[in-house]
């Protein structure tokens, strides 16, 4: 469990007690995590395996608000309820925590305790970031700037060439940067003319340079 992100805190005899409070969960694809409003009984760390959140507006429509990946925490609710839906989306090994007991153990342990601040500022940097993608950005800035959040995520960040693994689909995408499936297929078409990324499958990208690529995040079509 040390090498992800909530335990990487902890010392040899925190991590044995932890361990006596946590129990592994193994989801399939398409299973749920956890729904909207239901009751915030648990949190998780991911150990493998890609998590989808979303939330349904009053219209019907969804909104994903973002994908976790390994060490990555969900369920950190401050409520009594869940405020978004989780579902893997991948074959998932979580490790699950009783609220009652994850408080008590970071009341004990002030490093943990930590290390969840931690993860809640960066949850808030993340949603901040997807605002300025949904408010300003074009379709090939927010196309851009999400493959190269993939990128990051998969270790190859500081590579100039890298390729990494869609385990979303066009709608999930779509749904994600606020655009149409249409859209979002229309311009991965022209980043793919453009030079700036290959396409050996509908699932896997490969991004020839990322600065190129940031730049293309960073500047309007």
């Amino acid at each position: 469990m040390r090498s992800h992100s909530i335990c990487s805190a902890l010392q040899d005899e925190e991590l044995r007690e932890m361990n006596q409070v946590v129990r592994q969960v193994s989801l399939d694809a398409g299973q749920i995590v956890f729904f909207e409003t239901d009751p915030a009984d648990f949190s998780f760390n991911i150990t493998s395996g890609v998590v989808r959140l979303s939330k349904m507006l009053a219209d019907g429509r969804r909104q994903v608000t973002g994908f976790l990946y390994p060490s990555d925490f969900l369920g950190l609710a401050v409520g009594k309820d869940y405020t978004q839906t989780a579902e893997a989306i991948t074959p998932v090994r979580m490790c699950r925590f009783d609220r009652k007991d994850l408080t008590r153990m970071y009341e004990k342990f002030p490093k943990l305790e930590h290390r969840l601040l931690e993860v809640a500022c960066n949850e808030i940097v993340s949603a901040q970031d997807q605002m300025l993608l949904l408010g300003r950005k074009t379709a090939r800035e927010r196309l851009s700037s999400f493959l190269l959040n993939l990128l990051s995520r998969s270790n190859l960040g500081e590579r100039l060439i890298g390729e990494i693994d869609l385990p979303m689909d066009r709608a999930d995408i779509a749904d994600y940067l606020g655009l149409t499936v249409e859209t979002v297929s229309r311009t991965f078409t022209k980043l793919r003319k453009d030079g700036l990324i290959e396409m050996p499958s509908k699932n896997r990208i490969v991004i020839r340079d990322a600065d190129d690529l940031a730049d293309a995040a960073e500047n309007p079509d």
